[in-house]
Formats: C-alpha cells, sequence, structure tokens
C-alpha cells in the first residue's frame, strides 16, 4: 500500500510542481510525472493480491515492473535528455505529438491489462472461499478500490481517444483530472486506514487445496455424507457463526481436500452453501417455537448461525424460492 501510494506521489509531484511554475515550468517536470504511469497497473495487481491471497512479496514480482523500467527509460532519452532545440524540430514535424499518442496507448493498455488481471483475482477468490468458510466476507474495500481505479482507467480512455480524434485542446484541459482522480485514490487507502486499520486483514490465513489428490471411493463418500449429516444434526457445529472447512473435515477425520470433495461431488453444494442450508433448517425450526415471539426475523437468523442480514436474506430466498416475510405470511 505504501509502494502505491509512493507511485501516485510520484506522478502528483511533477504536475503540481509544472503547475506551479518550477523551472519555468519546463516540460519535463511533465515526463518526470511518467515515471508512475506504468508502475501505477502493477502495483495495483499485486496490492489485489496481497489484500485477498496475503501474497508475500517476491523477487519475482519485479518481473511486473520490467515494462515500466523500459518506458521509463524510453521516456529519459527521447523527452529529458534531448536539448530544447531538437524537442521543438520534434513538435514541428508532429513527431513529438505521434509518439507521446503510442507512449499513452501503451500505458493504458499494460493499466488495462493489470486491472483486468486485479479484477479476475477478486473474482477468483470471492468464488473460491466459498469453499472455505461459511460466512459473508467484507470485500468492500477492495471493491471499492478497483472501482475508484477503474473510473480512472476509463476516464483516461476517453481522453486518449479525444487527443486521437485532434482536439487537442480539449484533452490537455482535461488531462489534468486523471490526477486528480489519482489523489482521491490516496484519500480513499487513508480514509479505509483511518476508519478500519485492519481492513488489509480480510481473514485468516487459509490454504486453498484442489481435492485431486483424494482416493476416496463412491462407498466411501457415501459413508462420510451419512457421518456428516450426522455431525450436523447431533453437534450443530453451523451454529458458530465464523465456522471454517478445516474444522468441520477435523470433526468428521478428513482432510480438507476430502470435505471439499465430498461437498462438491456427493452433496453437490459448495461448504458456503451447505452451512447455510442447515442455518435455514434451524431458522424455521427457531421460527415455530416461542423465541419467535421474542425475536426479529434477523434475531433468529442470528441464533441459526447467521452473522449478515444479507447472507441470511440471499441465502433464505435461493433455499426456499421466497424471501422469509414471505415464506411466514403463506404458512399463516
Amino acid at each position: 500500500m505504501a509502494f502505491l501510494i509512493i507511485t501516485i506521489s510520484i506522478g502528483l509531484l511533477g504536475r503540481t510542481l509544472h503547475s506551479a511554475g518550477f523551472w519555468n515550468s519546463n516540460f519535463r517536470l511533465i515526463c518526470f510525472s511518467e515515471f508512475s504511469v506504468l508502475l501505477f497497473g502493477p502495483t495495483v495487481y499485486l496490492f489485489t493480491c496481497y489484500v485477498l491471497l496475503k501474497k508475500k512479496y517476491s523477487n519475482k514480482d519485479l518481473i511486473h515492473y520490467v515494462p515500466a523500467l523500459l518506458y521509463s527509460t524510453f521516456i529519459v532519452v527521447y523527452f529529458m535528455i534531448p536539448a530544447d532545440a531538437v524537442i521543438r524540430e520534434r513538435v514541428k514535424t508532429g513527431e513529438l505529438f505521434r509518439v507521446i499518442h503510442i507512449c499513452l496507448g501503451f500505458g493504458l493498455m499494460v493499466n488495462s491489462i493489470y486491472l483486468i488481471m486485479s479484477w479476475s483475482v477478486l473474482n477468483t477468490f470471492s468464488k473460491e472461499i466459498k469453499n472455505e468458510i461459511s460466512y459473508e466476507l467484507h470485500l468492500q474495500f477492495i471493491v471499492n478500490f478497483l472501482r475508484v481505479i477503474t473510473c480512472s482507467l476509463l476516464f483516461w480512455i476517453v481522453i486518449y481517444f479525444i487527443s486521437l480524434l485532434g482536439f487537442q485542446d480539449i484533452e490537455r484541459s482535461i488531462r489534468p483530472f486523471i490526477w486528480v482522480f489519482l489523489a482521491f485514490i490516496i484519500l480513499f487507502i487513508t480514509y479505509y486506514g483511518m476508519i478500519s486499520p485492519n481492513v488489509m486483514r480480510v481473514l485468516p490465513e487459509i490454504e486453498f487445496k484442489k481435492y485431486t489428490q483424494s482416493k476416496l471411493s463412491l462407498e466411501d463418500l457415501e459413508g462420510l455424507r451419512k457421518k456428516l449429516d450426522q455431525i450436523m444434526i447431533n453437534k450443530k457445529p453451523y451454529l458458530n457463526n465464523k465456522l471454517f472447512k478445516a474444522e468441520l473435515a477435523q470433526m468428521l477425520g478428513v482432510n480438507n481436500p476430502e470435505l471439499a470433495r465430498l461437498l462438491n461431488e456427493n452433496i453437490g453444494m459448495n461448504f458456503f452453501e451447505y452451512v447455510n442450508y442447515y442455518r435455514i433448517k434451524e431458522f424455521i425450526l427457531l421460527a415455530k417455537s416461542d423465541k419467535a415471539k421474542q425475536l426479529t426475523f434477523f434475531g433468529l437468523a442470528q441464533e441459526a448461525g447467521f452473522n449478515s442480514k444479507t447472507t441470511f436474506n440471499k441465502s433464505f430466498k435461493k433455499l426456499m424460492g421466497v424471501s422469509p416475510s414471505i415464506y411466514f405470511s403463506e404458512k399463516l
């Protein structure tokens, strides 16, 4: 996160110094801002991987910054080292503007690829995590973060095509707003850091494992299914509103991949769906008991193991086909 803020700050610094008139508003100050352009996408991607997957830094991660290194080297050689007379000649021939368009297009392409990769990490994580935990994770920070980045990138795309259409004056007047978006990202991260210092701690360490190594036969799976049903009925582990698959696997006497295979192949549910199925059954029993006179629907849902009203409503409607209020009004 610190590197991300530094990356954005580098870009803002060059623009700020140029606007303030430093070095007689030399255009090379704006070139200085370009150093951060291709650092941005890879850093967003690695940041997303860290928050969601707890991916620790590795020297192999530096490969993502190779395009930024090559790009920055080109910026120095082509824009910053040549004398002013050479730059003016390039402006007259139109060469400079053609090269600028190519650079902008390259930066847009690289950052778009890394943003797509970041969204892919989030989507894959959201699907896989439902086979590991029984409750809804609060991913609003990372979702909002990627939305802000996406808005910035879309804004960049718009002004890029405006410049390609020949409206240079319009493009130059609105280009600074990209950096306003980037400044907003810094404020966004800082705000979340202040109101929720643990915002980066999405969940405890969980190792995602496939179950290809499982050697259980179909008969083994059927026996485990019956045993699992008895555990759910007699011990009611689903009442733990933060139940992990690893905990249930330990109770069943199998490992995580074997429980995953049992749920997905034999039962036809992921862990999240399976546990919430029993919570819904528990909720319906509670709703017909004396507790229903003392508690609201969500209060009963909490008694059944839910810790999120949204998760409860979605799970109930998915299983029963209607909302809790409609279901019980029809039963009366």
